[in-house]
């Protein structure tokens, strides 16, 4: 079974944008292994922010050798034949996604979509860079919701000063 990983970077204060959505804070480490971490996923899923962010910036799934999948209501079916929308029942369509073979599904930013899936208890993942900045407002790392416990299993501090994390959900989210 596919595993859905969701991989972010977020300031040491815990946003993941600024407060207007600016993301110039990352830090593009110039070391990092970007062919390696696209190798480790088939399949791209992302809310509709972050596929407007990766089309801006000049990205392309299929470049990076995955299959899209953007969760919106406002993009209509068929408007990039790069990518799926999928509008409803967004749960079903990743229960059904993690069914079928092939490698981890990467749930690309979008810290909305990440918490309800979370909630729902599809995420098994945690892949998160800590960007040496402190931005002081902005878009939340994670939204308010349910508690679920990690695992730490890897922790690699980089000369950039990002701090790369990885956790398990070792727990289903729960009432506190």
């Amino acid at each position: 079974m596919k595993r859905l990983r969701y991989s972010v970077a977020t300031s040491l204060d815990g946003f993941i944008a600024g407060p207007r959505g600016e993301y110039d804070w990352i830090v593009m480490d110039p070391d990092f292994d970007w062919t390696a971490l696209y190798g480790q996923f088939d399949t791209m899923l992302m809310g509709r922010k972050s596929y407007d962010v990766m089309r801006e910036r000049g990205m392309s799934p299929s470049a990076m050798g995955m299959k899209a999948f953007v969760v919106s209501t406002t993009l209509k079916a068929g408007q990039d034949r790069e990518v799926t929308v999928i509008r409803e029942d967004v749960a079903g369509a990743v229960k059904a996604l993690k069914s079928g073979p092939g490698k981890d599904i990467w749930l690309s930013g979008g810290g909305v979509l990440f918490r309800c899936l979370l909630d729902a208890g599809l995420v098994d993942a945690v892949d998160v860079a800590v960007v040496p900045v402190l931005l002081g407002s902005g878009v939340a790392l994670v939204p308010e919701g349910r508690r679920a416990q990690l695992k730490l299993v890897e922790c690699n501090a980089r000369a950039s000063g990002l701090v790369m994390l990885k956790y398990e959900v070792s727990e289903p989210p729960h009432e506190p």
